[in-house]
Protein backbone atom coordinates (compact mmCIF):
# COMPACT_ATOMS: atom_id res chain seq x y z
CA UNK A 1 0.00 0.00 0.00
CA UNK A 2 1.40 3.45 -1.16
CA UNK A 3 1.69 6.14 1.19
CA UNK A 4 1.14 9.50 0.44
CA UNK A 5 3.96 11.73 0.39
CA UNK A 6 2.08 14.25 2.23
CA UNK A 7 -1.04 15.53 3.94
CA UNK A 8 -3.40 17.90 2.09
CA UNK A 9 -5.02 17.85 5.12
CA UNK A 10 -8.58 17.80 5.93
CA UNK A 11 -10.88 17.83 2.37
CA UNK A 12 -12.24 21.27 3.55
CA UNK A 13 -9.26 23.14 3.07
CA UNK A 14 -8.38 22.25 -0.69
CA UNK A 15 -8.87 24.09 -3.65
CA UNK A 16 -12.37 22.70 -5.25
CA UNK A 17 -13.10 22.14 -8.71
CA UNK A 18 -15.34 24.92 -10.13
CA UNK A 19 -17.33 23.21 -12.04
CA UNK A 20 -19.11 21.37 -9.22
CA UNK A 21 -19.57 25.28 -7.65
CA UNK A 22 -23.02 26.31 -7.97
CA UNK A 23 -23.53 29.84 -7.96
CA UNK A 24 -27.31 30.86 -7.50
CA UNK A 25 -27.82 34.85 -8.10
CA UNK A 26 -31.90 35.01 -7.12
CA UNK A 27 -33.36 38.33 -8.51
CA UNK A 28 -37.40 39.56 -8.16
CA UNK A 29 -37.97 38.55 -12.29
CA UNK A 30 -35.12 36.29 -13.39
CA UNK A 31 -32.98 34.17 -11.35
CA UNK A 32 -29.01 32.91 -12.66
CA UNK A 33 -27.83 29.69 -11.55
CA UNK A 34 -24.62 27.87 -12.76
CA UNK A 35 -21.58 26.67 -12.37
CA UNK A 36 -18.95 28.31 -11.41
CA UNK A 37 -16.66 27.34 -15.08
CA UNK A 38 -19.71 28.31 -16.92
CA UNK A 39 -19.26 31.37 -19.22
CA UNK A 40 -22.34 32.53 -18.71
CA UNK A 41 -25.63 31.68 -16.26
CA UNK A 42 -29.13 29.59 -16.62
CA UNK A 43 -31.57 32.85 -16.78
CA UNK A 44 -35.08 32.13 -16.28
CA UNK A 45 -37.80 33.85 -14.94
CA UNK A 46 -38.13 33.78 -11.24
CA UNK A 47 -41.58 32.56 -10.80
CA UNK A 48 -43.75 29.18 -10.39
CA UNK A 49 -47.10 28.88 -11.86
CA UNK A 50 -49.40 26.23 -9.66
CA UNK A 51 -52.82 24.43 -10.51
CA UNK A 52 -55.51 25.62 -8.69
CA UNK A 53 -57.67 22.80 -7.11
CA UNK A 54 -61.30 23.34 -7.98
CA UNK A 55 -62.58 26.23 -6.43
CA UNK A 56 -59.44 27.53 -4.97
CA UNK A 57 -58.35 31.20 -4.27
CA UNK A 58 -57.25 33.16 -7.77
CA UNK A 59 -53.38 34.63 -7.00
CA UNK A 60 -51.07 35.51 -9.71
CA UNK A 61 -48.40 38.12 -8.85
CA UNK A 62 -47.99 40.33 -11.56
CA UNK A 63 -44.66 40.91 -14.21
CA UNK A 64 -44.18 44.29 -13.45
CA UNK A 65 -44.76 46.67 -10.70
CA UNK A 66 -48.52 47.49 -10.92
CA UNK A 67 -49.52 50.70 -11.47
CA UNK A 68 -51.53 52.15 -8.87
CA UNK A 69 -54.94 54.06 -9.97
CA UNK A 70 -54.18 57.16 -11.93
CA UNK A 71 -56.46 59.59 -9.97
CA UNK A 72 -56.48 63.56 -10.83
CA UNK A 73 -53.43 64.42 -8.52
CA UNK A 74 -51.46 61.86 -9.58
CA UNK A 75 -52.00 62.59 -13.10
CA UNK A 76 -51.21 66.17 -12.62
CA UNK A 77 -48.20 64.75 -10.53
CA UNK A 78 -46.45 62.72 -13.89
CA UNK A 79 -47.09 65.60 -16.35
CA UNK A 80 -45.75 67.83 -14.08
CA UNK A 81 -42.51 65.86 -13.60
CA UNK A 82 -42.49 64.68 -17.59
CA UNK A 83 -42.83 68.72 -18.64
CA UNK A 84 -39.89 69.40 -16.04
CA UNK A 85 -37.83 66.45 -17.76
CA UNK A 86 -39.17 67.52 -20.87
CA UNK A 87 -38.05 71.32 -20.64
CA UNK A 88 -34.42 70.03 -19.21
CA UNK A 89 -33.71 68.17 -22.51
CA UNK A 90 -34.75 70.98 -24.21
CA UNK A 91 -32.10 73.31 -22.49
CA UNK A 92 -29.55 70.56 -23.18
CA UNK A 93 -27.23 70.96 -26.82
CA UNK A 94 -26.29 68.27 -29.17
CA UNK A 95 -23.11 67.21 -29.93
CA UNK A 96 -22.53 69.41 -33.33
CA UNK A 97 -23.71 72.49 -30.94
CA UNK A 98 -27.67 72.74 -32.12
CA UNK A 99 -29.93 72.83 -29.79
CA UNK A 100 -32.59 70.28 -28.88
CA UNK A 101 -36.18 70.35 -29.54
CA UNK A 102 -38.50 68.39 -28.75
CA UNK A 103 -41.98 66.55 -30.49
CA UNK A 104 -45.06 67.58 -29.15
CA UNK A 105 -46.91 64.37 -28.03
CA UNK A 106 -50.16 65.33 -29.75
CA UNK A 107 -48.25 65.15 -32.76
CA UNK A 108 -46.79 62.24 -32.39
CA UNK A 109 -50.13 60.82 -31.21
CA UNK A 110 -51.67 62.04 -34.76
CA UNK A 111 -49.43 59.66 -36.53
CA UNK A 112 -50.54 56.84 -34.08
CA UNK A 113 -53.91 56.69 -34.12
CA UNK A 114 -53.56 55.94 -38.12
CA UNK A 115 -50.98 53.65 -37.66
CA UNK A 116 -53.10 49.90 -38.57
CA UNK A 117 -51.52 46.44 -37.71
CA UNK A 118 -50.20 44.75 -40.30
CA UNK A 119 -50.90 40.54 -40.18
CA UNK A 120 -48.05 38.77 -40.79
CA UNK A 121 -48.87 35.24 -40.26
CA UNK A 122 -51.84 32.96 -38.43
CA UNK A 123 -49.60 32.58 -35.32
CA UNK A 124 -49.38 29.36 -33.35
CA UNK A 125 -51.99 27.50 -30.87
CA UNK A 126 -51.17 27.86 -27.14
CA UNK A 127 -49.25 25.11 -25.93
CA UNK A 128 -50.73 22.29 -23.91
CA UNK A 129 -49.99 22.30 -20.98
CA UNK A 130 -50.98 19.25 -18.67
CA UNK A 131 -48.51 19.77 -15.56
CA UNK A 132 -49.53 20.86 -11.83
CA UNK A 133 -46.26 22.94 -11.50
CA UNK A 134 -44.93 24.97 -14.18
CA UNK A 135 -41.55 26.89 -13.65
CA UNK A 136 -39.57 30.15 -15.14
CA UNK A 137 -39.92 31.01 -18.81
CA UNK A 138 -42.34 28.64 -19.75
CA UNK A 139 -44.87 30.47 -17.54
CA UNK A 140 -45.47 32.46 -20.33
CA UNK A 141 -46.55 29.74 -22.47
CA UNK A 142 -49.60 29.48 -19.93
CA UNK A 143 -52.88 29.98 -21.61
CA UNK A 144 -54.01 32.68 -19.14
CA UNK A 145 -57.86 31.35 -19.03
CA UNK A 146 -56.38 27.72 -17.55
CA UNK A 147 -56.51 27.77 -13.63
CA UNK A 148 -52.95 28.45 -12.22
CA UNK A 149 -51.64 30.83 -9.97
CA UNK A 150 -48.56 32.36 -10.52
CA UNK A 151 -45.74 33.49 -7.44
CA UNK A 152 -42.52 35.34 -7.69
CA UNK A 153 -41.41 34.45 -4.67
CA UNK A 154 -38.66 37.95 -4.67
CA UNK A 155 -40.66 41.50 -4.76
CA UNK A 156 -38.53 44.68 -4.69
CA UNK A 157 -35.60 42.64 -4.17
CA UNK A 158 -36.35 40.24 -0.89
CA UNK A 159 -38.80 37.99 -0.07
CA UNK A 160 -42.24 38.21 -1.32
CA UNK A 161 -44.42 38.16 1.91
CA UNK A 162 -48.23 39.25 2.11
CA UNK A 163 -51.44 37.94 3.44
CA UNK A 164 -52.76 36.46 0.21
CA UNK A 165 -52.08 32.09 -0.42
CA UNK A 166 -48.91 31.72 -0.83
CA UNK A 167 -47.21 34.35 0.52
CA UNK A 168 -46.31 32.53 3.90
CA UNK A 169 -42.56 32.32 4.42
CA UNK A 170 -43.12 28.83 3.92
CA UNK A 171 -44.59 28.99 0.54
CA UNK A 172 -41.72 30.85 -0.61
CA UNK A 173 -39.34 28.92 0.40
CA UNK A 174 -41.83 25.95 -0.89
CA UNK A 175 -41.33 27.81 -4.57
CA UNK A 176 -37.46 28.60 -4.26
CA UNK A 177 -36.98 25.04 -3.52
CA UNK A 178 -38.87 23.71 -6.79
CA UNK A 179 -37.92 26.74 -9.14
CA UNK A 180 -33.57 26.68 -7.94
CA UNK A 181 -34.16 22.71 -7.56
CA UNK A 182 -35.89 22.34 -10.90
CA UNK A 183 -33.32 24.32 -13.21
CA UNK A 184 -30.25 22.66 -11.06
CA UNK A 185 -31.84 19.76 -12.52
CA UNK A 186 -32.97 20.04 -15.68
CA UNK A 187 -31.04 23.06 -17.15
CA UNK A 188 -27.57 22.26 -15.83
CA UNK A 189 -28.76 18.40 -15.78
CA UNK A 190 -27.25 17.51 -12.15
CA UNK A 191 -29.69 14.92 -10.25
CA UNK A 192 -30.58 16.00 -6.75
CA UNK A 193 -29.44 13.15 -5.45
CA UNK A 194 -25.74 14.30 -6.60
CA UNK A 195 -26.16 17.93 -4.66
CA UNK A 196 -24.00 16.70 -1.54
CA UNK A 197 -20.80 16.18 -3.83
CA UNK A 198 -21.43 20.20 -4.84
CA UNK A 199 -21.13 23.22 -3.09
CA UNK A 200 -23.10 26.42 -3.81
CA UNK A 201 -22.57 30.08 -3.87
CA UNK A 202 -25.42 31.77 -3.08
CA UNK A 203 -25.91 35.92 -3.59
CA UNK A 204 -28.05 37.42 -1.07
CA UNK A 205 -29.41 41.35 -0.92
CA UNK A 206 -26.35 43.72 1.02
CA UNK A 207 -29.04 45.26 2.99
CA UNK A 208 -30.74 41.58 4.42
CA UNK A 209 -32.65 40.49 6.90
CA UNK A 210 -30.84 37.63 9.05
CA UNK A 211 -33.35 35.05 10.02
CA UNK A 212 -33.89 34.87 6.00
CA UNK A 213 -30.50 34.01 5.98
CA UNK A 214 -31.31 31.28 8.23
CA UNK A 215 -33.95 30.16 6.50
CA UNK A 216 -31.57 30.10 3.01
CA UNK A 217 -28.69 28.96 4.80
CA UNK A 218 -31.29 25.53 5.68
CA UNK A 219 -32.73 25.21 1.85
CA UNK A 220 -28.96 24.61 0.72
CA UNK A 221 -27.86 22.24 2.98
CA UNK A 222 -30.66 20.64 4.38
CA UNK A 223 -33.65 21.48 1.46
CA UNK A 224 -31.49 20.62 -1.57
CA UNK A 225 -28.55 18.73 0.18
CA UNK A 226 -25.53 20.41 -0.69
CA UNK A 227 -22.55 19.37 0.74
CA UNK A 228 -20.87 23.17 1.12
CA UNK A 229 -22.46 26.45 0.91
CA UNK A 230 -21.13 30.21 1.32
CA UNK A 231 -23.88 33.35 1.08
CA UNK A 232 -22.31 36.50 -0.58
CA UNK A 233 -23.31 40.06 -0.85
CA UNK A 234 -24.26 40.97 -3.98
CA UNK A 235 -22.27 44.68 -4.19
CA UNK A 236 -19.07 41.91 -3.00
CA UNK A 237 -19.98 39.95 -5.98
CA UNK A 238 -19.72 42.79 -8.03
CA UNK A 239 -16.91 44.00 -7.43
CA UNK A 240 -15.33 40.84 -8.36
CA UNK A 241 -16.92 40.21 -11.24
CA UNK A 242 -15.58 43.91 -12.22
CA UNK A 243 -12.21 43.07 -11.30
CA UNK A 244 -11.87 46.18 -8.71
CA UNK A 245 -11.28 46.21 -5.52
CA UNK A 246 -13.13 48.96 -3.78
CA UNK A 247 -16.02 50.52 -5.14
CA UNK A 248 -19.03 52.51 -4.57
CA UNK A 249 -21.46 49.81 -6.53
CA UNK A 250 -24.60 50.90 -7.89
CA UNK A 251 -26.93 48.04 -8.98
CA UNK A 252 -29.90 48.62 -10.81
CA UNK A 253 -32.26 45.45 -10.71
CA UNK A 254 -36.03 45.10 -12.17
CA UNK A 255 -37.38 46.67 -8.53
CA UNK A 256 -34.89 47.62 -6.53
CA UNK A 257 -31.95 49.97 -6.90
CA UNK A 258 -29.02 48.85 -4.34
CA UNK A 259 -25.93 51.43 -3.38
CA UNK A 260 -23.12 50.39 -1.50
CA UNK A 261 -19.90 51.03 -0.23
CA UNK A 262 -17.07 48.19 -0.62
CA UNK A 263 -13.85 47.68 -0.02
CA UNK A 264 -11.36 45.05 -0.15
CA UNK A 265 -14.42 42.27 -0.10
CA UNK A 266 -16.32 44.07 2.65
CA UNK A 267 -19.86 46.19 2.49
CA UNK A 268 -19.58 49.22 4.56
CA UNK A 269 -22.94 48.95 6.79
CA UNK A 270 -23.73 52.31 7.27
CA UNK A 271 -23.12 53.03 2.96
CA UNK A 272 -25.87 50.90 2.33
CA UNK A 273 -29.45 52.25 0.59
CA UNK A 274 -31.98 50.22 -0.87
CA UNK A 275 -35.13 52.49 -2.88
CA UNK A 276 -37.67 50.69 -4.10
CA UNK A 277 -37.29 51.69 -8.07
CA UNK A 278 -35.52 49.73 -10.50
CA UNK A 279 -35.93 48.76 -14.66
CA UNK A 280 -39.85 47.60 -14.05
CA UNK A 281 -41.14 51.11 -12.69
CA UNK A 282 -39.13 52.75 -15.20
CA UNK A 283 -41.09 50.09 -17.82
CA UNK A 284 -44.70 51.20 -16.74
CA UNK A 285 -43.73 54.86 -16.86
CA UNK A 286 -42.71 54.26 -20.80
CA UNK A 287 -45.52 52.21 -20.63
CA UNK A 288 -47.74 55.52 -19.75
CA UNK A 289 -46.09 58.06 -22.14
CA UNK A 290 -46.83 55.29 -25.19
CA UNK A 291 -50.54 55.24 -24.16
CA UNK A 292 -50.51 59.18 -23.81
CA UNK A 293 -49.32 59.04 -27.69
CA UNK A 294 -52.14 56.45 -28.35
CA UNK A 295 -49.39 53.57 -28.54
CA UNK A 296 -51.28 51.49 -31.89
CA UNK A 297 -51.75 48.19 -29.95
CA UNK A 298 -54.82 48.94 -28.49
CA UNK A 299 -55.01 46.18 -26.21
CA UNK A 300 -52.19 45.92 -24.59
CA UNK A 301 -52.88 45.20 -20.53
CA UNK A 302 -49.95 45.14 -18.04
CA UNK A 303 -52.35 42.34 -16.69
CA UNK A 304 -51.11 39.74 -19.63
CA UNK A 305 -47.72 38.34 -18.80
CA UNK A 306 -46.98 38.83 -22.23
CA UNK A 307 -48.14 42.03 -22.83
CA UNK A 308 -45.62 42.55 -20.08
CA UNK A 309 -42.52 41.23 -21.59
CA UNK A 310 -43.26 43.19 -24.87
CA UNK A 311 -43.22 46.13 -22.95
CA UNK A 312 -40.18 45.40 -21.30
CA UNK A 313 -38.33 44.38 -24.50
CA UNK A 314 -39.48 48.11 -26.17
CA UNK A 315 -38.24 49.34 -23.10
CA UNK A 316 -34.90 47.48 -24.12
CA UNK A 317 -34.89 48.32 -27.62
CA UNK A 318 -35.74 52.21 -27.79
CA UNK A 319 -34.73 53.77 -24.64
CA UNK A 320 -31.61 55.55 -24.15
CA UNK A 321 -30.42 58.89 -23.21
CA UNK A 322 -28.42 60.17 -26.48
CA UNK A 323 -29.22 63.82 -26.89
CA UNK A 324 -28.10 64.15 -30.36
CA UNK A 325 -31.34 61.86 -31.20
CA UNK A 326 -34.08 64.37 -31.55
CA UNK A 327 -37.64 64.69 -33.34
CA UNK A 328 -39.83 61.63 -34.04
CA UNK A 329 -38.65 58.56 -34.69
CA UNK A 330 -40.30 55.78 -36.16
CA UNK A 331 -40.48 52.31 -35.25
CA UNK A 332 -41.81 48.75 -35.53
CA UNK A 333 -42.45 46.29 -33.50
CA UNK A 334 -44.45 42.46 -33.15
CA UNK A 335 -47.13 40.81 -31.03
CA UNK A 336 -46.64 37.51 -31.55
CA UNK A 337 -49.15 36.21 -28.52
CA UNK A 338 -50.15 32.37 -29.14
CA UNK A 339 -53.76 32.11 -29.90
CA UNK A 340 -53.84 35.12 -31.98
CA UNK A 341 -52.47 36.37 -35.82
CA UNK A 342 -49.19 37.82 -35.39
CA UNK A 343 -49.34 41.51 -36.09
CA UNK A 344 -46.46 43.96 -37.21
CA UNK A 345 -46.93 47.63 -35.83
CA UNK A 346 -45.52 51.16 -36.78
CA UNK A 347 -44.72 53.24 -33.74
CA UNK A 348 -43.89 57.01 -33.55
CA UNK A 349 -41.64 58.34 -30.63
CA UNK A 350 -40.32 61.04 -29.60
CA UNK A 351 -38.62 62.08 -26.50
CA UNK A 352 -40.68 59.73 -23.93
CA UNK A 353 -37.37 57.11 -24.92
CA UNK A 354 -35.07 59.27 -23.12
CA UNK A 355 -37.66 61.11 -20.65
CA UNK A 356 -38.68 57.59 -18.89
CA UNK A 357 -34.43 55.84 -18.01
CA UNK A 358 -34.43 59.79 -16.73
CA UNK A 359 -36.91 58.79 -13.87
CA UNK A 360 -34.08 57.24 -12.13
CA UNK A 361 -33.00 61.35 -11.55
CA UNK A 362 -36.89 62.23 -11.60
CA UNK A 363 -37.93 60.21 -9.17
CA UNK A 364 -41.91 61.74 -9.23
CA UNK A 365 -42.61 60.16 -12.23
CA UNK A 366 -42.12 56.65 -10.65
CA UNK A 367 -45.01 57.06 -8.51
CA UNK A 368 -46.31 55.93 -11.43
CA UNK A 369 -46.13 52.54 -9.60
CA UNK A 370 -46.90 53.67 -5.80
CA UNK A 371 -45.14 55.87 -3.47
CA UNK A 372 -41.46 54.28 -2.81
CA UNK A 373 -39.09 54.07 0.11
CA UNK A 374 -35.48 54.06 0.94
CA UNK A 375 -34.03 51.76 3.33
CA UNK A 376 -31.34 50.95 5.51
CA UNK A 377 -29.71 48.37 7.37
CA UNK A 378 -31.36 48.63 10.86
CA UNK A 379 -29.99 46.26 14.15
CA UNK A 380 -31.55 42.85 13.83
CA UNK A 381 -33.65 41.44 16.18
CA UNK A 382 -31.92 38.48 18.78
CA UNK A 383 -31.99 34.81 17.99
CA UNK A 384 -31.86 32.35 20.44
CA UNK A 385 -29.34 29.88 18.07
CA UNK A 386 -26.43 32.30 18.37
CA UNK A 387 -25.63 33.29 22.14
CA UNK A 388 -22.90 35.85 21.21
CA UNK A 389 -25.04 38.35 18.51
CA UNK A 390 -25.31 41.80 19.37
CA UNK A 391 -28.45 41.72 20.83
CA UNK A 392 -27.02 39.28 23.62
CA UNK A 393 -24.06 41.35 24.14
CA UNK A 394 -26.05 44.84 24.15
CA UNK A 395 -28.24 43.34 26.94
CA UNK A 396 -25.58 42.11 28.78
CA UNK A 397 -23.65 45.07 28.47
CA UNK A 398 -26.53 47.37 29.78
CA UNK A 399 -26.67 44.92 32.84
CA UNK A 400 -23.20 46.08 33.49
CA UNK A 401 -23.61 49.46 32.80
CA UNK A 402 -26.64 50.10 35.45
CA UNK A 403 -24.48 50.55 38.35
CA UNK A 404 -23.19 53.77 35.93
CA UNK A 405 -25.87 56.01 35.06
CA UNK A 406 -23.80 58.21 33.13
CA UNK A 407 -22.55 55.25 31.16
CA UNK A 408 -23.29 55.40 27.39
CA UNK A 409 -26.94 53.47 26.75
CA UNK A 410 -25.83 50.92 24.29
CA UNK A 411 -22.27 49.78 24.38
CA UNK A 412 -20.20 49.79 21.20
CA UNK A 413 -18.30 46.16 20.69
CA UNK A 414 -15.63 46.74 18.28
CA UNK A 415 -15.22 44.16 15.50
CA UNK A 416 -11.24 43.16 15.75
CA UNK A 417 -11.52 40.60 13.19
CA UNK A 418 -14.34 40.00 9.85
CA UNK A 419 -14.65 36.66 9.04
CA UNK A 420 -11.71 34.20 11.14
CA UNK A 421 -13.86 31.96 13.56
CA UNK A 422 -11.91 32.85 16.84
CA UNK A 423 -11.21 31.02 20.30
CA UNK A 424 -13.10 33.48 22.16
CA UNK A 425 -16.20 34.27 20.56
CA UNK A 426 -16.63 37.97 22.41
CA UNK A 427 -13.72 39.38 20.50
CA UNK A 428 -15.21 38.48 17.22
CA UNK A 429 -18.59 41.04 17.89
CA UNK A 430 -19.80 43.79 15.83
CA UNK A 431 -22.85 45.67 16.85
CA UNK A 432 -24.69 48.21 14.40
CA UNK A 433 -23.78 51.68 15.24
CA UNK A 434 -27.65 52.78 13.83
CA UNK A 435 -30.00 53.07 16.77
CA UNK A 436 -33.50 52.45 16.55
CA UNK A 437 -35.19 49.18 17.88
CA UNK A 438 -35.14 45.77 16.89
CA UNK A 439 -36.33 44.43 13.46
CA UNK A 440 -34.00 44.54 10.53
CA UNK A 441 -34.43 46.76 8.00
CA UNK A 442 -35.70 50.64 8.55
CA UNK A 443 -36.76 52.81 5.68
CA UNK A 444 -36.30 56.52 5.50
CA UNK A 445 -38.89 59.06 6.14
CA UNK A 446 -41.27 57.43 4.24
CA UNK A 447 -42.23 58.80 0.41
CA UNK A 448 -39.04 60.81 0.21
CA UNK A 449 -36.95 58.43 -2.37
CA UNK A 450 -34.11 59.14 -3.09
CA UNK A 451 -32.60 59.73 -7.09
CA UNK A 452 -30.29 58.17 -8.09
CA UNK A 453 -27.47 60.74 -7.73
CA UNK A 454 -28.84 61.75 -4.79
CA UNK A 455 -28.41 58.26 -3.07
CA UNK A 456 -24.57 57.80 -4.33
CA UNK A 457 -23.81 60.80 -2.70
CA UNK A 458 -25.64 60.19 0.53
CA UNK A 459 -24.51 56.75 0.32
CA UNK A 460 -20.54 58.14 -0.15
CA UNK A 461 -21.24 60.63 2.48
CA UNK A 462 -22.05 58.00 5.40
CA UNK A 463 -18.03 56.47 4.98
CA UNK A 464 -16.55 56.73 7.86
CA UNK A 465 -13.73 58.46 6.79
CA UNK A 466 -12.16 60.89 4.40
CA UNK A 467 -9.81 58.80 2.57
CA UNK A 468 -12.52 56.38 1.83
CA UNK A 469 -15.00 58.63 0.90
CA UNK A 470 -12.20 59.94 -1.68
CA UNK A 471 -11.85 56.44 -3.16
CA UNK A 472 -15.51 55.74 -3.60
CA UNK A 473 -15.89 58.90 -5.58
CA UNK A 474 -13.29 57.76 -7.65
CA UNK A 475 -14.21 54.10 -9.04
CA UNK A 476 -18.91 54.13 -9.28
CA UNK A 477 -19.76 50.80 -10.40
CA UNK A 478 -22.43 50.45 -12.00
CA UNK A 479 -24.33 46.87 -12.42
CA UNK A 480 -27.71 45.08 -12.56
CA UNK A 481 -29.92 45.20 -15.76
CA UNK A 482 -31.55 48.54 -15.26
CA UNK A 483 -28.47 49.79 -17.11
CA UNK A 484 -28.42 49.15 -20.29
CA UNK A 485 -29.41 51.78 -21.39
CA UNK A 486 -27.03 54.04 -24.09
CA UNK A 487 -26.13 57.20 -22.36
CA UNK A 488 -27.24 56.70 -18.62
CA UNK A 489 -23.69 56.62 -17.20
CA UNK A 490 -22.73 59.60 -18.84
CA UNK A 491 -25.70 61.61 -17.65
CA UNK A 492 -25.04 60.24 -14.40
CA UNK A 493 -21.45 61.43 -14.62
CA UNK A 494 -22.32 64.58 -15.63
CA UNK A 495 -25.26 64.86 -12.24
CA UNK A 496 -22.82 63.95 -10.26
CA UNK A 497 -20.05 66.14 -11.08
CA UNK A 498 -21.83 69.11 -10.47
CA UNK A 499 -22.43 68.12 -6.99
CA UNK A 500 -19.76 66.44 -5.60
CA UNK A 501 -18.50 67.99 -2.50
CA UNK A 502 -15.54 70.49 -3.25
CA UNK A 503 -12.88 68.52 -1.04
CA UNK A 504 -12.57 65.88 -3.44
CA UNK A 505 -13.43 67.49 -7.12
CA UNK A 506 -9.65 66.94 -7.20
CA UNK A 507 -10.33 63.28 -7.77
CA UNK A 508 -10.96 61.90 -11.20
CA UNK A 509 -14.54 60.95 -10.61
CA UNK A 510 -14.98 57.56 -12.61
CA UNK A 511 -18.00 55.52 -13.85
CA UNK A 512 -17.37 51.92 -14.07
CA UNK A 513 -19.55 49.96 -16.03
CA UNK A 514 -19.02 45.75 -16.60
CA UNK A 515 -15.95 44.58 -18.59
CA UNK A 516 -17.00 44.61 -22.39
CA UNK A 517 -17.61 40.88 -22.41
CA UNK A 518 -20.32 40.59 -19.54
CA UNK A 519 -23.77 41.78 -19.70
CA UNK A 520 -23.81 44.17 -16.55
CA UNK A 521 -27.01 42.14 -15.46
CA UNK A 522 -24.77 38.92 -14.99
CA UNK A 523 -21.64 41.02 -13.21
CA UNK A 524 -22.78 40.37 -9.74
CA UNK A 525 -23.06 36.54 -10.68
CA UNK A 526 -20.03 36.09 -12.22
CA UNK A 527 -17.98 37.68 -9.72
CA UNK A 528 -19.58 35.45 -7.05
CA UNK A 529 -17.93 32.32 -9.80
CA UNK A 530 -14.35 34.34 -9.39
CA UNK A 531 -14.43 34.30 -5.85
CA UNK A 532 -15.52 30.84 -5.17
CA UNK A 533 -12.83 29.50 -6.62
CA UNK A 534 -9.82 32.05 -4.87
CA UNK A 535 -7.62 29.92 -2.52
CA UNK A 536 -9.26 32.62 0.26
CA UNK A 537 -12.37 31.27 -0.01
CA UNK A 538 -11.42 27.46 1.25
CA UNK A 539 -12.40 29.06 4.94
CA UNK A 540 -15.67 30.51 3.92
CA UNK A 541 -17.64 27.17 2.93
CA UNK A 542 -19.84 26.05 5.55
CA UNK A 543 -21.08 22.12 5.33
CA UNK A 544 -24.06 20.18 6.40
CA UNK A 545 -23.25 19.23 9.44
CA UNK A 546 -21.57 22.09 10.81
CA UNK A 547 -24.89 23.86 10.36
CA UNK A 548 -26.69 21.16 11.84
CA UNK A 549 -24.53 21.29 14.70
CA UNK A 550 -23.71 25.43 15.68
CA UNK A 551 -26.64 26.67 13.18
CA UNK A 552 -26.03 30.32 13.28
CA UNK A 553 -23.13 30.49 15.14
CA UNK A 554 -21.47 29.30 12.00
CA UNK A 555 -22.71 31.61 9.83
CA UNK A 556 -21.36 34.48 12.00
CA UNK A 557 -18.21 33.33 12.27
CA UNK A 558 -17.09 32.47 8.72
CA UNK A 559 -19.40 34.86 6.33
CA UNK A 560 -17.54 36.64 4.50
CA UNK A 561 -19.66 40.21 6.23
CA UNK A 562 -19.87 41.78 9.23
CA UNK A 563 -22.56 40.13 10.80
Amino acid sequence: MSVPTHDPGPEQFQQFPSNRIIVIHPGSLYVRIGRASDLVPVKQLHCIARKRRPGGKIYRDPFVPPSVPKTKELIEELEECRLQISHTLQSCMQSNGARRYATPPQQIAAFNRRSLPETENDGEPWPQVQCEIVIGDLVLDIDPELPYNIHFPFRRGDFNLHPEVGGSISSVLNDLYTIWSSIIEYKLDIPLIELVKYRCVLLIPDIYSRSHLKYLTSLLLKDLGFGHCFLLQESVGATFGAGIGSACVVDIGDQKTAISCVEDGISHKTTRLRMDYGAGDVCQALSWMFHKSAFPYKNWNENVPRDVILMRNLYQDFCHVNLDVCGPQEKTFLVDHPGDVVNKYTLQVGDECIISPLSLFYTDLLKITGQKTTKIQNRQPSDAEDPFDAEFLRETGRKRETADPSANESQQFEATNENQPTANPDEDIVVDTLEGGPGDIVSLAPGQVLSLDAAILQSIDRCTSEELKRKMYSSILIVGGGVKVHGLNLWLQNRLALQIPYTYKTEQLEIVTSPKDIDPASTVWKGAAVMSCLESAIELWINQSEWNRYGLKILRERAPFIW
